[in-house]
């Protein structure tokens, strides 16, 4: 896999490369800002970008700017945005926008690599990746305003690991059932939230999009 890496801070951004690195990912490119990063996308055509949400010069949102516009650009290219803090509406707004080859993770995660390869291989796979925090916010969000509320607590829990971009055999491996079990599950989430099939549509997206939005 052949990966570029965007941080303005060096330590962070050296260290990334490094761990990935030493894991047998080759990093074709590094970037210290948007621009950087931008054009090291275009001339190296990566499988994965990994880019820090907050970047010079205004150091808000530079980074989920650029995301954006790589994934539109280059749609070939995925995207590993990493964050210092828990932002569920820039997880949303991205996953929104580009549902497929886009991953949202804590910065605490990169100090488990084995958690970040298999982010990156996922995303490099077309899946999309969300933080577990994000997720477990998101879940706790839900159960508030309990738009869900056709749901039962198992379908829930199912939506849940769809949302982290989990297959159905992995939420299976998860919950320690058939992965047809599973898969009864998802159709009746799929029934509940009236996603009709459509040769437009991803309605497994569909479904984690809704989710999020609740």
């Amino acid at each position: 896999m052949r990966v570029i890496v965007a941080d303005d801070v060096m330590l962070m951004r050296t260290g990334i490369a490094r761990l990935l690195g030493d894991a047998g990912v080759e990093i074709v490119g590094e970037a210290t800002n948007a621009d950087q990063l931008l054009r090291a996308v275009a001339s190296k055509q990566p499988d994965v970008a990994v880019v820090d949400i907050r970047m010079p010069p205004t150091q808000t949102d530079e980074g989920l700017v650029a995301a954006r516009e790589i994934r539109s650009s280059h749609p070939n290219v995925g995207v590993l945005v990493l964050s210092q803090y828990l932002a569920p509406s820039y997880a949303i707004q991205l996953l929104e926008e580009h549902p497929e080859r886009t991953g949202y993770l804590l910065k605490e995660r990169v100090s488990d690599i084995a958690v970040l390869v298999d982010a990156l291989n996922r995303i490099g796979d077309g899946e999309c990746v969300l933080d577990p925090t994000i997720v477990a916010r998101l879940i706790e969000r839900s159960r508030q305003q309990d738009p869900l509320s056709q749901l039962t607590e198992r379908e829930r829990e199912v939506l849940a690991l769809m949302a982290e971009g989990r297959s159905n055999a992995a939420i299976a491996e998860q919950l320690v059932v058939t992965q047809r079990t599973v898969e009864a599950h998802v159709r009746q989430i799929l029934g509940k939230l009236d996603l009709r099939e459509s040769p437009d549509d991803h309605r497994r997206v569909l479904a984690v999009l809704a989710y999020l939005r609740a």
